[in-house]
């Protein structure tokens, strides 16, 4: 992989190099509130490509984490979700649980009258 990134730098340091061999006209810019002094065209062509590439870098590294939040936020509802599914079914099986000890405490009968001590009267 360094290989190939090591290739690709030397290919785009080589294609910098031309343009700005290439494109030698003296070139003034006006930028609406400053004029930038003459210099090369494939110079200023070089400049606003990286200056680009550098802008669009930082703009899709902050798009993606934009993204990446909103896969999240969209994850832990899930999970919210599902924790609240699951509580509410714990909460009514502990509640059929109550009520059905309760039920079986109200229903016990004794049914040997004679094993009970006799208390006098």
């Amino acid at each position: 992989m360094r290989y190939v990134l090591v290739v690709l730098l030397l290919v785009v340091f080589g294609y910098s190099l031309a343009l700005v061999l290439q494109n030698g006209t003296e070139l003034s810019v006006d930028l609406l509130f400053t004029q930038v002094p003459a210099m090369r065209l494939g110079l200023l062509l070089l400049l606003t490509l990286s200056l680009g590439v550098i802008l669009g870098l930082l703009l899709g590294v902050q798009v993606f984490k934009v993204f990446q939040n909103s896969w999240e936020i969209k994850r832990l509802r899930k999970d919210i979700d599902h924790l609240r599914k699951e509580q509410l079914n714990t909460a009514k099986l502990m509640a059929a649980e109550a009520a059905a000890h309760s039920r079986h405490e109200k229903t016990v009968v004794d049914i040997h009258p004679q094993d009970r001590p006799s208390t006098p009267l």
